[in-house]
């Protein structure tokens, strides 16, 4: 059984590993709008080619991951807070 310091530490990799997922998904999403230019097509094939489907899939998880994180710490971790000093 993992220790709580291994999986804090498990969870803060997952976490930067997501974010920076998204953020080369986000500089992709970039270029395709100013420049047309589809970095992971390359990689993956066409923009409808299954390895660019894989690309884009990674990375929809990684921002749905960061979401989840954003809005934890916007709303539960911070009524938490309140909760337990008014108690």
């Amino acid at each position: 059984m993992a220790t709580k310091k291994e999986k804090n530490a498990l969870m803060k990799w997952v976490n930067f590993v997501a974010f920076g997922v998204m953020l080369i998904g986000g500089i992709n999403w970039l270029l395709i709008g100013l420049f047309q230019f589809d970095v992971f097509g390359l990689f993956g094939g066409s923009f409808d080619g299954f390895g660019a489907r894989i690309f884009y899939s990674i990375f929809g998880i990684g921002a749905l991951w960061i979401l989840g994180i954003v809005l934890y710490r916007v709303f539960l971790k911070d009524n938490m807070k309140t909760k337990s000093a008014n108690t």
